[in-house]
């Protein structure tokens, strides 16, 4: 399985079990490669800010098994300032590869620590007005192809504090309206916040080009996305064996508005529920979307693709 080796890209700034304690009792060993896909497609959200696995890997070696497995394209996401300003360095970097794009933003719960003004261990952060701030000043350098993940989460930070309630939809307020201005999509965290979201996108008008990353609604909030004109990215969860209805949801609206993700390191498909994640493995998860959508792999990586393309403007169709 991969091997790290010498990159002057940065190296990973925090590791997956920094947020997710319980990764240290579960199996770190790297699947293995998986078939690669008939037709290339984009990972259009991923961390490589994250460290994980057995051995860690360097950027270079998530975009090379990445490209070996036909997934030719990749968008790094920063969703704390520790992570933004890394991802910006990393775009901004000669060591860049070519294929790999980004997207920053302060993720709702972190907004809800930068409003209160300490994080998890107590240490000072600054205010929320000036994360965003900094957050808009990195969006304007080179390689920023989106904003986000914003949102809102109701799983980590209680709906009920009312602090933490009104930092994240100034944030994500604040974070629509820089999509706006930079005419950049936006990729939204929705995390059992399904109504709230739809109040805040419909109050404030939604962006042109919006997208749910890791999508996590029933068929009937699908619906309702696709019929606004928004788009579905759906990650490893969606081959889950609890996740019939995410499964009905992308069947009920089909290929047109979808495109695929990892989330990496987290989220990674069955049979590897709990194992390290990276690109290299979008094509478990396209196999599921194909089956879903009763598509061949390569008409469902051909689609995906061209919607992934059309909403960040990048990079140039690939094939014919």
């Amino acid at each position: 399985m991969p091997s790290s080796h010498e990159t002057e890209s940065p190296a990973p700034v925090r590791s997956r079990e920094d947020i997710d304690p319980r990764g240290r009792s579960r199996d770190r060993s790297w699947p293995p490669a998986p078939d690669p896909l008939p037709f290339p497609v984009i990972d259009n959200h991923c961390h490589l800010d994250f460290a994980d696995g057995e051995r860690s890997l360097s950027v270079d070696d998530h975009v090379a098994h990445a490209a070996a497995a036909g997934i030719d394209a990749q968008i790094t996401v920063g969703s704390d300032l520790e992570a933004v300003r890394w991802t910006a360095a990393l775009l901004a970097s000669d060591a860049c590869p070519p294929s790999l794009r980004g997207g920053v933003a302060v993720h709702p719960n972190e907004a809800a620590l930068h409003a209160r003004g300490t994080d998890h261990d107590g240490a000072a952060l600054i205010g929320l007005d000036a994360a965003i701030a900094e957050v808009s000043e990195l969006l304007r350098g080179p390689g920023m192809v989106v904003v986000g993940e914003t949102g809102l989460d109701w799983f980590r930070t209680s709906r009920t504090d009312e602090q933490a309630r009104a930092a994240q939809i100034e944030s994500f307020r604040a974070h629509i309206a820089l999509a706006k201005e930079l005419d950049l999509p936006l990729q939204i965290h929705d995390r059992d916040a399904h109504r709230d979201v739809l109040e805040v996108l419909e109050a404030d008008g939604a962006p042109e080009r919006t997208v749910f990353h890791c999508f996590s609604g029933d068929a009937e909030f699908a619906r309702t996305c696709v019929n606004r004109g928004w788009y579905l990215s759906f990650a490893g969860t969606v081959t889950f064996k609890n996740a019939a209805d995410l499964r009905a949801a992308l069947a009920e609206v089909g290929l047109g508005r979808v495109m695929v993700e990892t989330d990496a390191p987290f989220l990674t498909p069955v049979p590897y529920r709990g194992r390290p994640n990276s690109s290299y493995l979008i094509p478990l998860t396209m196999a599921t979307i194909a089956e879903v959508t009763d598509a061949s792999l390569e008409e469902a990586c051909r689609v995906v693709r061209a919607t992934t393309e059309q909403v960040y403007g990048w990079p140039e169709t690939v094939g014919a």
